[in-house]
């Protein structure tokens, strides 16, 4: 009897587990944005998020910004691998701010599962039309002829200030930072001779560079900028391998299974494909950068080793 009951018992569990084993995702998915709402990281986020809780699952915004970023992305490192937990993460949580902070509490290879990229703008090199330089290889002559007299607006420790610091070196000039508490105050200053040059997303700069209040000598993509496609790369003004961007993408903390980040990756490029999630993208300045979780991987591989070269060298830190 206590054999034919274990038989019934083994019979029923096998019948009634598949029945209740509910397929991912079946409950929603936070999503962590390491910065305020309202900023363009924020804005781009709750885009995607809307594509995905349209086709795919529930998605909840999480705000937590702070310390560049690494607050919520630690946050997001020590969450359950579940798949419910991921960080809309960027260049500057995964390879700028690990170059910067010290005792992070997330490693941006270790800790995380490279799910999907989502955009990427470059940066435009920008002077005022005054400026008497029209291409990089001028600029770089006038720094050599006045040696710490040109300068650069960006805040500290951002992608546009490691971004100059990557072209003071690579052009081996003495040019002068200064800093500045947020991008559009370097703009506006730029915008009235108080600062001579500086790099900054296509994004913010297209208006000016049209109005003809800036001048772009180059863009940082390895490729030319489809809006300001008479500018040269700095690839092609004399730097090779000069390439700086500012991305973004989706990760998960490290140990989520294989299956559930595949099922992300097909969901987010799906999300990101579809032609009026291009067109929102587009008004943001941003290329739509689907694509597989290998090629996210290689990407971060290689950012966070450039940044941190570049922070070393220029010997920057942040308090």
């Amino acid at each position: 009897m206590r054999g034919w009951l274990a038989a019934l018992a083994f019979l029923a569990a096998s019948l009634v587990g598949p029945a209740t084993a509910q397929p991912y995702p079946n409950r929603p998915i936070k999503l962590i944005v390491p910065f305020p709402p309202g900023g363009p990281v924020d804005v781009m986020a709750r885009l995607v998020a809307q594509r995905l809780s349209q086709n795919f699952a529930p998605i909840i915004i999480d705000n937590r910004p702070g310390a560049g970023g690494t607050i919520g992305a630690k946050s997001a490192a020590g969450a359950d691998p579940d798949g419910y937990t991921l960080l809309f993460g960027s260049s500057t949580t995964l390879a700028a701010s690990p170059a910067l902070y010290k005792n992070l509490g997330y490693d941006p290879i270790a800790s995380f599962a490279p799910v999907a990229m989502i955009s990427s703008v470059p940066f435009a090199l920008v002077v005022a039309p005054a400026f008497p330089a029209r291409s990089a290889q001028e600029l770089v002559a006038y720094a050599k002829r006045n040696p710490g007299k040109l300068n650069f607006g960006a805040p500290t420790g951002t992608l546009p200030h490691l971004t100059a610091e990557m072209f003071r070196s690579a052009a081996a000039i003495d040019i002068v930072h200064i800093p500045y508490r947020g991008a559009a105050n370097a703009i506006t200053d730029m915008l009235t001779g108080q600062i001579d040059m500086a790099f900054e997303p296509t994004s913010v700069l297209l208006g000016h560079i049209g109005d003809g209040k800036m001048r772009a000598l180059a863009v940082t993509g390895a490729t030319r900028s489809a809006e300001l496609a008479d500018v040269p790369t700095m690839i092609e003004s004399g730097f090779p391998g000069f390439v700086s961007l500012s991305w973004s993408g989706i990760v998960a903390p490290a140990g989520t299974p294989s299956e559930i980040v595949r099922t992300l990756n097909a969901a987010v490029n799906a999300a990101i494909g579809a032609a009026d999630a291009r067109q929102s993208l587009a008004k943001l300045g941003a290329e739509p950068k689907a694509g597989t979780t290998e090629e996210f991987a290689a990407l971060l591989a290689a950012e966070a080793p450039k940044w941190a070269a570049v922070v070393k060298a220029a010997g920057i830190k942040i308090e």
